[in-house]
């Protein structure tokens, strides 16, 4: 699929991209910033199905995972592109207790659950509404409205969430979330993007840095067991470093878990302002991407399960390490972990308060944004 010219000005469009199996219809939209950002996603999962960026001789790439077709999306996703909650990441079988009542939640990680749980937000179809450039201070923007009923996944109480996409003049995609509940419960959303900056073949040669001395060390099914320093191990990404190297040492870490699959716990404040939290860069496109976020951590999963048996938009089969994830998040597993605890801020929601959370994807190299 080749993308639509850079424009002159902000520009929001629509088209029907299927429907569901009860009939209802999927909308796709995509956002242009006009300066060669331009974004599309689908009103299903809140998906985003595209993100073309320029390098810096003005050649434009889909940097993200995704398919050309609902059907996919419906059937076989692991989960790209989405919109992550109730809780992203895992809870440890699936079970915490708040205010002295014990919740099941859905099983769909072994004995855990990953992401929400087989009902997550990432398969609900959501509300949308285009707001006009200028609103807010943005550029461009798609607002995503769902509502969670009380039990979906088992989750206690009905919850409101808006999940708004707004893109700048400055090449940067925004994520603001915002969610409430009419019962006391845990909430933790994030998004599920598969980047790779080279818009094809492996994403394993570029080079991250990740904003932690931290990380959490986990068991065989990614439930944290402690936290460990990075120093000396291949967890250590302070300095920007090329990923690949780090993939075939024998650490126990990775060994168990086919790769990185991992949180780190972010040396920045936890005080609700934007901190930088990775950067990626690809080398031979000279493509930059900063992520900002209110997050306190950060999962980094390198495609360790990507198998060729999956074709993206571009008719090319992802295996293993063509997309990497940066989720922006409270640890996994938080729930059943100290709320007291600095190191495991609170994931709980209660009647009356409003959950809130922003990341910024800050696009650069060459002659756009983020200075080389």
């Amino acid at each position: 699929m080749m993308a639509a010219q850079p424009s002159a000005s902000p520009t929001i469009s629509r088209r029907e991209f299927g429907q569901m199996p009860d009939g209802r219809p999927v909308h796709e939209y995509t956002l242009d910033n006009g300066a060669g950002l331009v974004l599309s996603a689908i009103t299903y999962g809140g998906i985003v199905t595209a993100l073309w960026l320029p390098d810096g001789a003005g050649r434009r790439a889909n940097v993200v995972l995704g398919f050309d077709n609902l059907r996919d999306y419906l059937e076989r996703n692991p989960h790209f592109g989405v919109i992550v909650g109730r809780f992203g990441n895992r809870i440890a079988r699936g079970q915490f207790t708040l205010d002295g009542h014990s919740h099941q939640l859905d099983l769909n990680d072994g004995p855990n659950c990953l992401h929400g749980g087989a009902s997550g937000f990432g398969t609900r179809l959501w509300e949308a509404e285009i707001e006009p450039a200028g609103l807010a201070g943005h550029g461009p923007a798609l607002l995503l409205r769902y509502t969670s009923p009380d039990g979906e996944g088992g989750f206690p109480g009905t919850m409101a969430v808006k999940v708004r996409y707004s893109l700048t003049a400055e090449q940067t995609w925004r994520i603001d979330y915002e969610a409430s509940c009419d019962k006391p419960t845990v909430v933790n959303l994030t998004h599920h993007d598969y980047f790779n900056l080279a818009g094809r073949g492996s994403a394993m040669s570029q080079r991250l840095m990740i904003a932690a001395s931290r990380y959490t060390e986990v068991d065989g099914g990614r439930i944290p067991t402690g936290i460990a320093s990075v120093e000396g191990t291949p967890f250590d990404f302070r300095l920007p470093s090329e990923i690949e190297p780090r993939l075939r040492l024998p650490h126990p870490q990775l060994l168990s878990a086919r790769g990185f699959d991992h949180n780190w716990l972010l040396d920045h404040p936890f005080d609700g302002g934007l901190h930088l939290a990775a950067s990626l860069e690809d080398p031979l496109s000279g493509r930059k991407m900063e992520i900002h976020s209110s997050e306190p951590a950060l999962q980094f999963y390198s495609g360790n399960f990507l198998d060729a048996s999956l074709v993206g938009s571009g008719g090319e089969a992802y295996r293993q390490g063509d997309g990497l994830c940066l989720e922006t998040q409270h640890s996994p597993d938080s729930p059943n972990h100290a709320s007291t605890d600095p190191d495991w801020p609170s994931t709980l929601l209660r009647l009356g308060e409003v959950y809130r959370s922003c990341t910024e994807h800050r696009f650069g190299g060459g002659n756009i944004g983020i200075p080389g």
